[in-house]
């Protein structure tokens, strides 16, 4: 995976007297689009593609959470948006996005069905899937205890008093303290959420700081050896620091998945629907995979992975990993993390079978690990993430290059 996301997508935010004129007539707003993202999530260089294909200027700009872009496109224009799955719930039940012209969008033949008509989107009227991921813990494997790792208590543990973070991020902290005291994800129970609420004051001692992108630089700078983050940035930031490591909790996490949508104040309906078009291209997607790092739903993108010498989707798959609960996992088509430094099943002999997963995946290298997305046989989805080539292998014996 060649990742590039150094280059900030904020440098593409055009001067905002453009945007102002975008609106002054109908030939000038067709030749505008505002695209509103959240930050580092697009290859860069594909906005001056989609600009020298169409003729169409983009205006790009970012967002750092679901509730700031829901008060910031009630006053302002924007033609694609790309908000979570939940976020675009609450935009379809208050009538704030459009329903797509799909014999304009015809590329979304590729998106994978499953992740089309999803709860958030039922009729699949509203949105585009563009990413779908996790949300696990990133630590420092040279300052964080091995037998430390493995649940959510991991950011409440106080002998890393003042080297965790926790998320400045409403819906994804209360999740995480809910998922660790046990509680449903969507428990309405308010005695249930006051206990979440609770938990997450009396980790403040622990912390460093409550962020949300700070994280992405102090983990790999080792300013912190803890935090919750999203797997595509986990891979980033493993990328950047090798000592760090990437796990999802015992306890559970949540998927999301994050879709293109046209709100209903946007002013290049045309335009929006060619750049939504033009990111699930097969190529457009390609290149995005390997720029953000988060899991694909673009069918296109598996193909193009076998054709560069992957394996082929559908083939089962024997991931020979250190875990400390493989039937759960698997269960819970959790993500996790195989270690150099122990073998199965010398190490960990109360693993007494070898995890099989089966279904649609994708292989890759990256600096001497190796990202597997695969389906799991008990359902939902499963990454492990090799450092060690030689801990993954095919059913057959054929070892992963």
């Amino acid at each position: 995976m060649s990742l590039k996301k150094h280059a900030l997508a904020l440098s593409l935010t055009a001067a905002l007297s453009l945007g102002l004129l975008s609106g002054c007539g109908s030939d000038s707003s067709a030749n505008v689009l505002n695209v509103y993202n959240w930050g580092e999530y697009i290859d860069t260089d594909l906005i001056d593609q989609f600009e020298a294909e169409t003729g169409i200027k983009v205006i790009y700009n970012t967002f750092d959470s679901n509730e700031n872009l829901y008060s910031r496109i009630q006053t302002t224009s924007y033609d694609v948006i790309i908000p979570s799955d939940y976020a675009i719930s609450r935009f379809i039940d208050e009538d704030m996005l459009q329903p797509l012209n799909f014999d304009n969008i015809p590329n979304m033949k590729y998106i994978d069905e499953k992740y089309t008509h999803l709860d958030f989107d039922p009729e699949q009227k509203y949105s585009v899937p563009y990413t779908w991921g996790v949300v696990g813990i990133v630590y420092n494997t040279k300052y964080v205890d091995e037998a430390d790792i493995g649940s959510w208590d991991l950011l409440w543990n106080p002998k890393y008093a003042n080297r965790t973070a926790m998320f400045n991020n409403s819906r994804d902290a209360l999740g995480i303290a809910l998922m660790y005291l046990g509680c449903s994800l969507n428990t309405t129970d308010k005695d249930e959420l006051r206990q979440a609420a609770d938990l997450i004051i009396a980790g403040k001692p622990v912390y460093q700081g409550i962020w949300m992108d700070q994280i992405l630089e102090k983990l790999p700078a080792e300013e912190i050896i803890a935090a919750p983050y999203y797997n595509g940035d986990a891979v980033t930031m493993i990328d950047e620091n090798p000592d760090l490591a990437f796990y999802v909790p015992k306890e559970g996490t949540n998927l999301f998945v994050d879709a293109m949508c046209i709100p209903k104040n946007a002013k290049n309906v045309e335009g929006a629907e060619k750049f939504i078009n033009f990111m699930c291209s097969t190529e457009a997607a390609m290149a995005n995979w390997e720029y953000i790092g988060y899991s694909s739903p673009h069918t296109g993108v598996y193909e193009q992975l076998d054709g560069n010498g992957n394996p082929i989707p559908d083939t089962p798959v024997q991931v020979v990993c250190v875990v400390t609960d493989a039937t759960a996992c698997c269960a819970q088509g959790l993500e996790f993390v195989c270690r150099d430094d122990k073998t199965y099943p010398d190490d960990y002999p109360e693993l007494n079978a070898e995890i099989t997963v089966t279904g649609a995946f994708e292989i890759y290298e990256k600096n001497g690990h190796i990202a597997i997305d695969c389906g799991c046989v008990c359902g939902g989805r499963l990454a492990a993430y090799c450092i060690e080539t030689g801990m993954a292998t095919y059913v057959d014996g054929m070892k992963l290059k």
